[in-house]
This record gives C-alpha cells, structure tokens and sequence, in this order.
C-alpha cells in the first residue's frame, strides 16, 4: 500500500475530500455497491443542509473519496454537474441514476423524503423545497472494495 493511500488507487485518497452516501450500514453499502457498479451516477441532497452546515456546495471537476461503511476509501467520484432545483423539478432521469431502482419520481422522492426526515425532523417538504442535483461519474476503485 502506498503511504496514506489504500492499495490499488494510484493517488493518496488522505488528500481529497470524502463523500460520504447515506448512513453507514445497509444503505451505504448498497450506495457504494451501485458507484463502483456505475449504476449510480447522480445524487441529492437538500440545500438547507447546506447552508446549515456553511458548505460549499461541489463544483464540476472536483474529486472525492467515496467511503465505505468501514470509512475505507474504496474508490474516487468527479463532479460533472451540479444543479439547485426545486423538488418539483426533479426528472425520471436524474431519479433512475440515483441506482436505486427508482421507477418513477414520485418513488424517487417518497424514499428521499423519509430519508431527509429522518434526520431532519419537522422539516416540511414541498415542490419548491430546494435540492442540490449532483451528478459524478467513477474515476477509480480500490481493490478493497465493499
């Protein structure tokens, strides 16, 4: 292995920053299952968490270790493009690239909405909730994969 890197990776993942999808346990692993699959090419969030927290939100180019449950960094993503849209204006294409196996939007955001719920509670969701779109394609992978 190389020094602050995992083995098979060709750059030290130490220096870039994580990205993190879901809660560690059954829905991360299935999430990081899905990146390195290259089911899984997009992802959201809510821009409330955003600026609660005071952080930037991804630009187009920059890279990330994707962490597994273990926080092992098992592979590395690129931002390709990052939108703010209303909840509402999430599309079935954006919904089927999240690799979840979303057939509709309305699946897409019932499932998201429980997510953000349950970490956010009492916030109210509507169709002009503000969301963040990211989509990120796989640059590379560990062999200590998930």
């Amino acid at each position: 292995m190389e020094p602050g890197g995992e083995p098979g990776l060709s750059r030290d993942l130490d220096a870039l920053p994580v990205a993190e999808f879901g809660f560690p346990g059954e829905l991360r692993d299935r999430l990081v299952v899905a990146i390195l699959s290259g089911e899984k090419t997009s992802t959201s969030s809510l821009l409330a968490e955003y600026e609660q927290d005071d952080d930037p939100l991804s630009e187009v180019g920059m890279q990330y270790a994707v962490v597994d449950s273990d926080g092992r960094r098992v592979a590395v993503i690129e931002t390709t493009e990052v939108r703010v849209v209303p909840l509402g204006e999430v599309d079935l294409a954006f919904a089927r690239d999240e690799g979840e196996s979303f057939e509709t939007v309305a699946e897409w955001r019932e499932a998201h909405e429980r997510f953000w719920a349950s970490y956010l509670p009492g916030l109210a969701f509507d169709d002009e909730t503000l969301v963040v779109a990211e989509r990120f394609r796989l640059v590379e992978t560990s062999q200590q994969q998930v």
